[in-house]
């Protein structure tokens, strides 16, 4: 037991319980948005989107996340458009846009292979490396998307149960649809550092289905969510530690394992 909490004296072991809880209670709360109206695979298109971002990033020499949100935001925006425009389903458009973000990075990456390693980092992520810079823009955007879904809460909540309803009730779909994948793409941005591009889209993902096996409404199943999210953080920043793991991939397994628990759970 000494050995367990002499991990709680570690400054880098600090920062990661304080970035990695933060971006673990947007991502499930955004998460449970995007399961409820099957646009999961959004976070991956997004995540995909993401390599080509950091790519370009490091080969201009600019710090990887200062160019990824706004690139991030620009290819959910496309993702929205070609499903509107184009007539693609969203699973398509999704597709197009996930495919050519990560042919682009490949070639970025032949041609400057100084950066592999860097890339490395950012493709399975390494919370406990993050530094002062990223804790506080971890910090900063976490609680800015949060208070866009709270002042938006009734509006998300609409359309997530009843789109056309909620269209003829006043409410601006569109626009709504909109803020959702610019979100989407923020938080998408946030993961890569806790748990990497592999496993982003878990990291949206897992806490909602989590929630979803044992809640009886909305706001529990937002609840619970959130308890699974920032738990798994908790727990395989822990794990990975004593046990010399990658901690992304430990918390999205700590996630799965709550999961599992939960879907036991209601089936007695």
């Amino acid at each position: 037991m000494e050995n367990v909490y002499s991990i709680f004296q570690y400054s880098f072991i600090q920062k990661a319980f304080v970035a990695g809880s933060f971006v673990a209670l947007l991502s499930s709360i955004l998460g449970l948005f995007l399961v409820l109206r099957r646009l999961s695979l959004i976070g991956d298109g997004l995540a995909h989107a993401s390599f080509g971002a950091i790519a370009l990033g490091l080969f201009l020499g600019i710090y990887p996340f200062y160019i990824s949100i706004p690139l991030v935001i620009v290819a959910s925006l496309i993702i929205l458009k070609l499903s509107e425009k184009a007539r693609l389903y969203g699973d398509a458009a999704i597709g197009v846009v996930s495919s050519i973000s990560i042919a682009i990075g490949i070639i970025l990456t032949s041609i400057s292979k100084g950066f592999n390693a860097d890339l490395f980092s950012y493709l399975f992520g390494n919370i406990l490396v993050i530094g002062d810079d990223e804790v506080l823009l971890s910090i900063i955007l976490s609680l800015t998307v949060l208070l866009v879904i709270y002042l938006f809460y009734y509006d998300l909540f609409s359309i997530t149960f009843n789109e056309e309803l909620a269209k003829i009730s006043g409410i601006k779909t569109k626009a709504i649809n909109t803020l959702l994948v610019v979100l989407t793409a923020v938080t998408v941005v946030l993961s890569i550092r806790m748990v990497g591009i592999m496993l982003a889209s878990a990291f949206l993902v897992l806490p909602a289905v989590t929630a979803l096996q044992i809640s009886k409404s909305f706001k529990s199943a937002l609840l619970f969510s959130v308890i699974s999210g920032v738990f798994s953080v908790i727990i395989g920043i822990i794990v990975s530690f004593i046990f010399n793991l990658p901690t992304g991939a430990t918390i999205v397994l700590a996630n799965f394992v709550l999961f599992i628990l939960s879907f036991f759970l209601k089936n007695r």
